[in-house]
């Protein structure tokens, strides 16, 4: 395990509260991952039984009730790239995000163009509500999900292309790694032509290669389905 702060807080176990297939609850996975941080995987079912998220006992964890939620003693806390700033401030290696200089603002904007203009426009309650509320189709659905995550994409392949080398900033893995790849897993599924977006092919293909983003993948996870 990586280097903790001295606080007492952090002498308690880490409970991480996801779903399997969920790339915000990936994203952290895969920080906990590089990191190498043990943690407990608490499961929570998005689809079962009209979704776990919605059970008395985690909205009391999250009224947002999305995942995922981080626990480490008193210590609680939604939102994934807060989660994240969490790890980088309490185990320090690999940063995922430098303390301070110009590729401080570079990584974080590059990772919010993923975690927070292109991801929530296409994640499960927004495919709900279009299904439930307009009666959109499962075939018009997923074309909502490509027009957003291609959207989106054709930007950051263009920004990416000037700053990237194995990893989206440079050699070395930051936030934009750990934010993209869940997103390449989720624009795969919906049948994304990824060859469109040569840099971030290129770079999801080669951080696959490593352990900590093939521990994280969700086909690897304990409450995996099918």
């Amino acid at each position: 395990m990586s280097h903790q702060d001295s606080s007492d807080e952090l002498t308690h176990p880490i409970q991480l509260y996801g779903y399997w297939r969920s790339s915000a609850t990936y994203r952290v996975r895969i920080a906990l991952a590089l990191k190498g941080i043990d943690y407990e995987l608490v499961p929570v079912h998005m689809l079962k039984d009209g979704g776990e998220q919605h059970s008395d006992s985690f909205h009391q964890l999250n009224p947002n009730e999305l995942v995922p939620v981080l626990k480490q003693g008193s210590v609680e806390i939604n939102q994934s790239l807060v989660i994240m700033d969490y790890l980088d401030d309490h185990f320090s290696s690999p940063r995922l995000v430098p303390e301070r200089g110009q590729k401080k603002y570079l990584i974080q904007s590059l990772a919010q163009d993923i975690a927070i203009d292109v991801h929530p426009i296409n994640n499960l309650r927004v495919g709900e509500y279009l299904a439930s509320s307009y009666a959109v189709t499962g075939e018009q659905k997923v074309e909502w999900m490509q027009y957003w995550i291609e959207r989106g994409f054709a930007a950051l392949d263009e920004r990416i292309s000037k700053c990237r080398g194995r990893f989206c900033v440079g050699d070395s893995v930051s936030l934009v790694d750990v934010c993209l790849v869940p997103q390449v897993y989720n624009a795969r599924r919906f049948g994304v032509d990824m060859t469109r977006f040569p840099n971030l092919n290129e770079i999801d293909l080669y951080c696959n290669t490593i352990d900590g983003f093939v521990d994280a993948h969700p086909s690897n996870q304990p409450d995996a389905e099918p």
